[in-house]
């Protein structure tokens, strides 16, 4: 159902969705009619499926923007390891050729090169792990389907015992 801890915050870099009640004091008798009724019953189940709509779409898109920031992440870590792993390092390998042996250097900068693309590819991992399934409309549906679902009692039923 809507209410109010499904509420998003504005801490969580989302709108917020609006709190619609299920039930409003009309200050109606008891003496509507079966048509009114259903007309009602209609129009909450309407505005009920739309709350959890714009709900699900606004957590939706929160996690996705977590997903496109991490993406970056990764698109750097491509970027570095494909580029630079002739371009920008040969001079660091002819540099330190002149002090070490030509091989052991160009194999030092490979290495450097492959930290920094590890590293790279290691923080997009870790803003990709924070992505998170929408729990609140889960949890919102979760007792909307809970308070559709006909009560039923727990108990057997039993006739009363009779004495002869």
């Amino acid at each position: 159902m809507s209410s109010p801890k499904h509420r998003l915050n504005e801490t969580d870099g989302m709108g917020a969705v609006p709190y619609l009640p299920l039930s409003e004091d009309t200050g109606r008798n008891g003496d509507q009619s079966i048509g009114s009724l259903v007309k009602d019953a209609t129009q909450h189940m309407s505005t009920l499926v739309r709350a959890e709509v714009e709900l699900a779409k606004s957590e939706i898109t929160g996690e996705v923007k977590k997903a496109l920031k991490g993406s970056v992440f990764f698109i750097v870590a491509l970027v570095v390891a494909l580029y630079s792993s002739f371009f920008l390092f040969f001079f660091l390998g002819e540099l330190l050729s002149e002090w070490l042996f030509r091989w052991a250097a160009f194999a030092i900068v490979f290495g450097l090169m492959l930290l920094t693309a590890g590293l790279f590819g290691f923080l997009g991992y870790l803003k990709v792990k924070k992505i998170r399934a929408p729990q609140r409309t889960i949890d919102s549906v979760k007792e909307t389907a809970a308070a559709l679902k006909p009560q039923r009692d727990e108990t057997p039923d039993t006739a009363p015992a009779t004495r002869d």
